[in-house]
């Protein structure tokens, strides 16, 4: 069963070198970022982001608040566009095809590019009709497809068994980690390639953080994954790479164990041992 309508261009591999190895193995390049600047009116937020995301990883973005982290990400399916007075420049490359070319149709590039936000957001509908709603604007009718739809999302988000009896209730009726797995599952649904999250925890309790850690850990075996999180220790536990941002500039980038081990800079150092931020 195949729900994605238009699968994207596939974008050139990298060589990335293995750290336990002497051989270098190839890393396929999901988006590449180069020299964007962004302006809300007359403020600068982001200052010539350079950056190079990969195929089945989990990238963390980090950085104190107001640093440009939710606004990087948001560029990257252009949500951003939905703000008055903002200007960008330079390119974001998805699947090598520059994403803020205008010719390039947004209602494309959501279809790859699925979103999960800070605070669950399901909507006032049932379990079943938050999960089919994306297959449904995009053409699915057929209920025995749409029902095989929505187990399989539920199931990639580990919801499934705690739902499947109660498929037709109303989502608010779910606890805030249940609401957020069931926005994952909706995400899902429409089979992206990439899932952003800007600080999908942040609301949560502990124990519902641990088990969207763990649907991420699994999550990435079939999908790049883009988070912006607050949490460095949940940064170190779950992201293969970690982009440090602090006043609109990407200050370091790397190998997650690298940027909280030994970072190359001391803003960096200064940040991750809770000197300032």
């Amino acid at each position: 069963m195949n729900m994605t309508l238009t699968g994207p261009k596939k974008a050139p591999t990298v060589g990335i070198e293995n750290e336990n190895a002497d051989s270098v193995f190839l890393k396929e390049t999901v988006y590449e970022t180069s020299d964007l600047n962004l302006w809300y009116g007359e403020n600068h937020a982001l200052k010539n982001i350079n950056l190079d995301m990969y195929q089945n990883e989990v990238t963390a973005i980090i950085g104190p608040s107001g640093c440009g982290k939710s606004t990087y990400i948001k560029t990257l399916n252009r949500m951003i566009e939905l703000v008055p007075d903002v200007k960008t420049t330079g390119q974001i490359k998805y699947r090598n095809r520059n994403i803020l070319d205008q010719s390039y149709k947004v209602e494309d590039l959501r279809t790859q590019v699925g979103m999960v936000f800070q605070k669950p957001n399901p909507f006032p509908k049932s379990i079943y009709e938050n999960v089919i709603y994306g297959p449904k604007i995009h053409g699915i009718k057929n209920k025995k497809i749409l029902d095989q739809i929505v187990e399989k999302s539920l199931k990639g988000a580990a919801i499934w068994d705690e739902v499947k009896d109660r498929l037709h209730e109303n989502a608010y009726g779910l606890s805030g980690g249940q609401q957020q797995r069931l926005c994952i599952a909706r995400c899902l649904a429409i089979e992206p390639d990439v899932i952003l999250m800007d600080e999908p925890t942040s609301a949560l309790d502990p124990i519902s953080t641990l088990k969207i850690e763990e649907l991420v850990q699994e999550l990435k075996k079939d999908f790049s994954i883009i988070i912006v999180t607050h949490n460095m220790q949940q940064a170190a536990r779950i992201s293969d790479k970690t982009a440090f941002f602090l006043n609109g500039e990407v200050i370091e980038y790397s190998d997650t164990n690298t940027i909280f081990s030994n970072p190359n800079d001391k803003r960096t150092e200064d940040y991750i041992t809770g000197r300032f931020g």
